[in-house]
């Protein structure tokens, strides 16, 4: 052999033996799988064996995955036997971590993380096969001024949620990894807004929370964003203020009616989700039928009275009385509830005809009296009980 040759072979057994060095991550095809362990082809003088105690630490899923040619990451975790390397792919999948963990929190991208569990210091998130921590101070729910068992009733409610998080502290050799909910939740909402008003379009139908109640709607909070319902788009039937309806933190489906991105406006509808009355009044009124009615507005063509929820028939000045009438107000007044006869019916433009005049003495005489019994007997004291 030359000394060329033997140049060349020491060099070679040198580059085996230095390279491989404990820590190290190295990339293998899987040659064998056995019941002690993975053997996997380094690309060395030396084989690295998994042992079955590695393996066991992968899921179910994972050990599953892996087949014969398949390459695989190892962490080198002990290079002394001459024959063979004792490597793990377990350790290699954690430092994987570690380095996304890393990278994540140098760029400061945002991810999303479920809460698994919690302690009197905040929320553990896990990522990967890491262990996260979201210190109490950085998680939007618990604010200032709450006591130990509000912190702890709110913590114990995070279980299972997800929420948007950046990576604030990382460091492997005290297997610390902290997370941020606070430094991520503005940013994300944001995205989130903008990722919904670009992906939202009339008539999309989509279910969110209740998140605040207005004299003039509620704003329901669609995952990212909020939207406006309008009071007149609550409900079929006249109400005065939202909380006839909903109360905040009900979950509602909504109806997309208009999204206006320049301004970053979301209009939306309960009520188009909900049954018209008008579809199918027809069935419900005849022509001539006396019906109960409580005036809600007054014109100055008559006044509009509400016979059922959603449904409002006028009531023309020219119905009001057998005698001339100028001003309806001078005939009824908002709220006052009468008997009406029903004068016309039009379903397809939603207008029915209400008339006051047409219902006779007699009809009115019967009314007022079953009017003054139900009182009476609403009003009556409750029987003692024996």
């Amino acid at each position: 052999m030359t000394n060329e040759e033997n140049s060349f072979l020491k060099a070679l057994d040198e580059h085996d033996y230095k390279l491989p060095v404990v820590g190290d991550i190295r990339k293998g095809i899987v040659v064998a799988t056995t019941q002690q362990g993975i053997i996997v082809d380094l690309g060395l003088k030396r084989d690295g064996i998994v042992p079955s105690s590695d393996v066991s630490k992968l899921s179910d899923e994972e050990r599953g995955a892996i087949k014969v040619n398949d390459e695989v990451p190892v962490y080198i975790v002990n290079t002394d036997a001459p024959d063979s390397l004792i490597v793990s792919i377990h350790l290699a999948q954690l430092n994987q971590d570690w380095i996304e963990a890393e990278a994540l929190m140098q760029s400061g991208e945002i991810i999303e993380g479920e809460v698994i569990g919690y302690n009197k210091g905040g929320a553990i998130v896990p990522y990967g096969r890491l262990r996260g921590f979201v210190p109490a101070s950085h998680l939007s729910e618990l604010t200032r001024g709450m006591n130990d068992r509000q912190r702890q009733q709110k913590l114990a409610k995070l279980r299972g949620n997800k929420m948007p998080l950046k990576v604030i502290e990382v460091d492997r050799r005290r297997r610390r990894l902290v997370f941020s909910q606070r430094d991520a939740q503005k940013e994300w909402e944001e995205k989130r807004k903008e990722e919904l008003l670009e992906s939202l379009k009339p008539g999309d139908t989509l279910s969110g929370k209740v998140s605040g109640l207005r004299d003039f709607g509620i704003f329901v909070d669609l995952g990212g964003a909020d939207g406006l319902v309008h009071i007149s788009e609550l409900a079929w039937h006249r109400i005065d203020h939202p909380r006839e309806v909903v109360k905040v933190g009900d979950e509602i489906d909504v109806y997309v009616l208009k999204v206006d991105r320049n301004d970053q406006r979301i209009s939306l509808s309960r009520k188009q989700l909900l049954q018209n009355p008008w579809s199918t009044v027809e069935e419900r009124y005849d022509i001539n039928q006396l019906v109960e009615g409580t005036i809600t507005r007054i014109v100055d063509y008559g006044a509009f009275a509400e016979i059922e929820p959603g449904i409002e028939g006028l009531l023309h000045v020219s119905q009001l009385s057998r005698t001339n009438v100028e001003n309806a107000g001078d005939v009824v007044s908002v709220d006052e509830t009468h008997l009406l006869r029903v004068v016309s019916i039009d379903q397809e433009r939603q207008r029915i005809g209400l008339s006051l005049k047409a219902v006779t003495a007699h009809e009115q005489i019967e009314w007022m009296a079953r009017k003054e019994l139900e009182k009476e007997v609403a009003e009556a004291p409750a029987p003692e009980a024996e």
